[in-house]
Formats: structure tokens, C-alpha cells, sequence
């Protein structure tokens, strides 16, 4: 089986193979490459993203057809496909984060600043917080409700359809930290920064 890391040059991405390559062991072919042909031919993909909505979206569009191949890997082929932090935030219809910026249109929504009430709250969110799991989750299987996981943000994803919704985190408000539609799924903490747990969810992604 093979599993690739999409590197379009958002961002370090380290931690995020690392940490794939630790669950996988040697069972499972780890591919970090932005190629479009390695991509298609992928039994699943993640979707890191580091930085704001704007920078990694016109990161993604500055390679030519990778957009195409990641439609044509999640929407036709509909083939696993985990989005992490920003990652999870392109599958929105739009983001407006620095400038109004159309994403990738996968689950219906939009990317807005979290509203930290006139300051009382923090941005950037950043450290570890309690998640609710709200709906059963293929990724979260053999995870414990109100776990915690690591943040880094300052904006959310806002779904239409609230029935994508996972797991929540209270800051502020009750923001959206994980989604699933059908074969796409979207963390918006950091599995790979999240300890055992993190890699809970990373190893129950590879085994989808």
C-alpha cells in the first residue's frame, strides 16, 4: 500500500512525515512528492498545510494539474484522502484569511477568524485542548472522548452541513476540529504533534 504526503512547498512539513513514517514501520510505502502521476496512482493521501489559507492555496495552484489530481483522487476516484490544519481548512468553498480566497470546494463552507471576543481569547490558538467527538469517525477509533490534541490557528472551518462535523474544541466558541465526508476526513489540530494519541489517528488513517 502506499500513502503519499503531498510536498507542495507549504511550509515545513517534517513532523508530519516523521511521523507517518513511525506508525507505518516498513509496512506501508510512505511517498512524499508533489508529482501528479505518484499522486493519482496513491492508495490514500494527505493533505498537509502550514501558513494561511491564501499562501497554501496558491501554493497548490502553482503546480501545474495538481488541484486536477487531487480532484480527480478524492471527488471521482473517491479514495482516502486526510487533510491536516489548513489542510482540512481548503476543503472549504472559501477562506478569508489575508484576502477572499476560493479553496478547493470539497465540503461545503468557509474559513473564518475565530472570534476570540474583543481579545478575551488568545490568537493564535496554540497549544493542547480537549476535543469532543461528536460523531462516530473511522479515524477515531480506539480514541477517548475529550482526549487533547495540539492547535495552531486562528481561523476555523465553518461547514454548511453540520453532519460532517466530528469532533469539536471549545475556544471561545465550539470551533470544528475534525471532519468526515464519505472518504475525505480533516483534523484541524495536529495529529503528528498530538502525542500517542496523534498517532492513534494516523495509524487508523493508514489502516482505513
Amino acid at each position: 500500500m502506499k500513502v503519499t504526503i503531498v510536498d507542495y512547498k507549504s511550509g515545513n512539513i517534517s513532523s508530519v512525515i516523521n511521523s507517518f513514517k513511525e506508525v507505518a514501520k516498513d509496512k506501508v510505502n510512505i511517498e512524499v512528492t508533489s508529482d501528479l502521476n505518484k499522486i493519482k496512482s496513491s492508495d490514500k493521501v494527505v493533505l498537509p498545510g502550514q501558513g494561511s489559507f491564501k499562501s497554501c492555496m496558491d501554493a497548490l495552484n502553482n503546480i501545474e494539474g495538481l488541484v486536477d489530481s487531487l480532484n480527480e483522487f478524492a471527488i471521482s476516484s473517491k479514495k482516502p484522502l486526510l487533510g491536516i490544519c489548513v489542510g482540512l481548512q481548503m476543503f472549504a468553498d472559501i477562506g478569508y484569511e489575508e484576502t477572499e480566497t476560493r479553496g478547493l470546494g470539497w465540503i461545503s463552507g468557509k474559513v473564518s477568524k475565530i472570534d476570540n471576543q474583543n481579545g478575551k481569547y488568545k490568537l493564535p490558538h496554540i497549544g493542547w485542548n480537549e476535543i469532543n467527538i461528536v460523531k462516530d469517525s473511522k479515524i477515531f477509533k480506539n480514541i477517548e472522548n475529550k482526549s487533547h490534541m495540539y492547535f495552531v490557528h486562528s481561523y476555523e472551518f465553518i461547514p454548511s452541513d453540520k453532519n460532517v462535523i466530528s469532533a469539536t474544541t471549545d475556544y471561545s466558541t465550539n470551533i470544528v476540529c475534525s471532519v468526515g465526508k464519505e472518504n475525505l476526513f480533516g483534523t484541524q489540530f495536529h495529529p503528528e504533534k498530538s502525542d500517542k494519541i496523534g498517532l492513534k489517528i494516523i495509524d487508523n488513517f493508514i489502516n482505513l
